[in-house]
């Protein structure tokens, strides 16, 4: 049973560099192009149930991108995104909100995702205490260290019952004891067949916990297969590329997009990532627009079905 296809995605954002650039594309149509960047382009991959799959790749591959896609907190600008179940995302402070208290932000956290003041109060206690942080949890997530933020985020994921899980980069803080623990929690997940997406620069956790390693590389698929066949191969890619100087992975990284945009451009894939195309004016990647609508703040995060500022806060009243 597939539990996540994409179909040909491409995810592009745009390259805007102040605050006053990305209000104006909320506001009416741009005549003028704005340069983009692909972030990921033309992925196809399909996802079973019950399967666990390592994703790596060196910086800026699109790895957490695609994290974000799968979730549904970004979306996709070419091709389809099917997935079937409930995901959750373990991040370093992934949706985290630093002005509330840890357990204000498990009870968001909750609302969020539909559950009422029962089930909420049902499942506190057990996400305290898996998260183990003591009198912290009364205190804003302001005042945490990052692995403080990742336990907790951490605890509130694995007690949502979701069927999808991925994990970016969440076990690369924290002490030994925790990481155990969250090992222990990922192996239940497993043995209960739910799918599992493992986002490390670990290679030993990658090696220990998945069957499967989808290799990303500048926003494309390079490799994907068993462990055993991917693994190796990106090992000896990462020796060869740590031993370049910066300018030579800079260069190694501008040869790449060039091949990419020279294949799109040829036809054999979508969108030219670095090409200037036409912004309809209602895209807002990567912006949070806030609304005060009737007392409340209400966040708006990419709003394809409306068109300018004040449908979007009409729609709140």
């Amino acid at each position: 049973m597939s539990m996540i296809k994409l179909d040909h995605v491409t995810k592009r954002f745009d390259m805007v560099t102040t605050t006053k650039e990305k209000f104006k594309l909320l506001f009416k149509n741009q005549s003028k192009s704005v340069k983009t960047f692909t972030a990921l382009r033309d992925i196809s991959l399909e996802i079973g149930k019950g399967e666990v799959v390592g994703l790596v790749g060196i910086n800026g591959s699109g790895k957490s991108t695609l994290s974000n896609l799968i979730s549904g907190i970004i979306y996709a600008n070419e091709g389809n995104v099917a997935i079937n179940g409930e995901v959750a995302i373990i991040a370093v402070s992934q949706g985290l909100k630093n002005v509330l208290t840890g357990r204000e932000n498990i009870r968001l956290k909750c609302l969020l995702l539909g559950m009422d003041d029962a089930e909420i109060e049902r499942r506190m206690p057990g996400i305290i205490d898996f998260a183990d942080i003591g009198d912290f949890i009364d205190q804003p997530i302001k005042k945490y260290s990052s692995g403080m933020k990742s336990r907790l985020g951490f605890a509130i994921a694995v007690n949502v019952d979701a069927d999808i899980l991925i994990v970016d980069e969440a076990l690369s803080v924290g002490d030994q004891t925790f990481y155990n623990r969250c090992i222990d929690k990922m192996n239940e997940f497993k043995d209960e067949g739910k799918t599992i997406i493992f986002v490390s620069h670990s290679l030993s956790q990658i090696k220990s916990f998945c069957e499967r390693v989808v290799w990303l590389e500048y926003g494309q698929v390079r490799l994907d297969g068993t462990t055993k066949d991917v693994l190796p191969e990106y090992k000896k890619f990462l020796a060869e590329y740590k031993k370049w100087s910066k300018e030579e992975q800079h260069q190694y990284r501008r040869d790449r997009l060039k091949e990419q945009a020279a294949n799109a451009r040829s036809g054999k894939e979508n969108v030219d990532a670095d090409v200037n195309v036409k912004h309809p004016g209602w895209i807002l990647s990567g912006l949070g627009l806030l609304a005060i609508a009737a007392g409340s703040l209400m966040v708006i995060d990419e709003t394809p079905s409306l068109t300018n500022l004040s449908d979007a806060i009409m729609k709140f009243f």
